[in-house]
Parts: C-alpha cells; sequence; structure tokens
C-alpha cells in the first residue's frame, strides 16, 4: 500500500469514527474539536479603535490572504514533490538544467550539545520560550460586528 493510500484510508477511517461518534456521543466530538484549534492572545501593536480600516478593507485583506496562502501551500507541495526526485541526484549537469549543492551560511543552535551541557552543569532543563502565533483567516457566513476590548 502507498503512503498516499495509507493516509486515505486513515482519513475515511476518521472520518467514519467521527460520524458514529457524532451519532452515539455528539458531546464529546464537539468537546474534541472544541480543543483542536486554541487561540493565542492578541499581540501589541494593533489597531486603536479610532485607526481601524473600514470593513471592505478587512474583508479584501482576508480575501487575498486566503489566496495568498493557498497558491503558498500549492507552491510548497510542488516544491517537495520535485525536490524529492532532486535530492537524489548527484551533483552534475542534466539536459539544460545544472543540479549542485552549496554550503549554507545560516546557523541553528545544537539542542543535543546545549543540553548535555547544562546536564553538566546541573542547570537544569534548557529554556524554550513559544514561536509566535500564527495568523488564520477563515470566512463566515454572517458578517459579525467587531467586538471592542
Amino acid at each position: 500500500m502507498s503512503p498516499r493510500t495509507a493516509r486515505t484510508v486513515r482519513g475515511l477511517i476518521g472520518t467514519v469514527a467521527d460520524a458514529v461518534r457524532s451519532v452515539v456521543a455528539p458531546a464529546s466530538l464537539v468537546e474534541e474539536q472544541a480543543d483542536v484549534e486554541p487561540t493565542a492572545p492578541d499581540p501589541a501593536g494593533l489597531y486603536e479603535a479610532d485607526e481601524m480600516p473600514d470593513t471592505d478593507a478587512i474583508a479584501a485583506a482576508a480575501r487575498e490572504y486566503e489566496r495568498a496562502a493557498d497558491q503558498a501551500r500549492r507552491a510548497d507541495r510542488g516544491k517537495r514533490a520535485a525536490k524529492k526526485v532532486l535530492d537524489r541526484l548527484p551533483s552534475g549537469i542534466y539536459g539544460s538544467w545544472k543540479v549542485f549543492r552549496t554550503p549554507s551560511s545560516r546557523q541553528t543552535p545544537d539542542l543535543a550539545e546545549i543540553t548535555r551541557i547544562f546536564k553538566a552543569h546541573g542547570l537544569g532543563q534548557v529554556p524554550m520560550k513559544a514561536c509566535a502565533p500564527s495568523l488564520k483567516v477563515v470566512a463566515v457566513d454572517e458578517p459579525a460586528v467587531p467586538v471592542a476590548v
């Protein structure tokens, strides 16, 4: 069974399980889905009440954000599929394409080494901080009135 087929079968099994749960214990399904997308607190630097753009500008920005995010997801999928083939090629010229690798100038902390140093000096756990929350945009059926805090 290919990985794609396995994902499809797992997805169908999940859908069937959700359907059965919705009949047998609908409250458990709602509680489960309520935990899926937690909300993060609003960041600093938001619009003040007198600076708020009009609803049409917000709707246009949300539509553009959704369109661009969808394009980015499609591009990422295409890039990953092409990279599966290209990553396994040795450097060389293939038709009109040159495939090669260059060293990266980017660096990332070596968490295994940092953890080892913390343990060796009895410093406890390596301090971690949360990443910035992700912005999500979802179309709704009925427009709501913005809530002022």
